[in-house]
């Protein structure tokens, strides 16, 4: 059984791709003190991600790591990771980081991402924004949703740490029913991660369950 350590406030960095509408949330949810945390560094796989801008304005230190410039994916991931140490961060939160990475023994149980489906359906590889989407229309599904989850070396695979449903209307688009799911990830990510901040969870095998302090 592993327990979370209370931590106060939570130290994070944030990987993005592309426009950090992940990140751009956790900040918002920090400056409006629902979210306990110290974004000490955003990394990013792409340089041209825009989400960049939100870690400039915010003043957090930002670095861009490009997966073509190392030997393969563990030689990328380990880059990423030495540079999450230097920043003493306590969690990796992945928000929309489309490269694949290799998690090291220290940071088990200690990286977080959140997928735009209830896992375990609709992910693994290729799953990933309007995909998923137009696979659950495709499919008929009546409700779907989103999962914050705890990252392992397989894709979508880590313990769940809380999920959100979202129903399937029988007009949508994956456009629409992408915003709607979004709108539950907004929610879902900072409370997942403020529960990890009180210390208030435990990951007991795959079961991820709320204890009091």
């Amino acid at each position: 059984m592993y327990r979370f350590e209370k931590k106060s406030p939570l130290k994070i960095a944030v990987l993005i791709s592309g426009g950090g509408t992940t990140l751009k949330n956790l900040l918002e949810k920090r400056r409006d003190a629902a979210l306990d945390i110290d974004v000490r560094l955003v990394v990013s796989s792409s340089s041209k991600a825009t989400g960049l801008r939100f870690a400039e304005e915010a003043g957090i230190p930002q670095e861009v790591f490009l997966a073509k410039n190392y030997a393969d994916t563990k030689a990328y991931s380990e880059a990423i990771f030495q540079r999450c140490r230097a920043a003493e961060v306590d969690l990796v939160v992945l928000g929309g980081f489309l490269k694949r990475l290799v998690v090291p023994e220290d940071f088990a149980n200690r990286v977080t991402n959140i997928h735009p489906s209830l896992i375990p359906s609709f992910c693994g590889k290729g799953f990933y924004g309007h995909h998923v989407h137009e696979a659950v229309l495709d499919y008929g599904c009546k409700v779907t949703g989103c999962t914050v989850h705890l990252v392992d070396n397989q894709y979508d695979h880590g313990p769940v740490i809380l999920q959100r449903t979202v129903a399937v209307l029988d007009d949508d688009t994956p456009e629409t029913l992408a915003a709607r799911v979004f709108e539950e990830e907004c929610q879902a990510y900072p409370e997942a991660l403020q529960l990890i901040a009180s210390g208030n969870l435990v990951l007991d095998g795959r079961r991820v369950r709320r204890v009091s302090n």
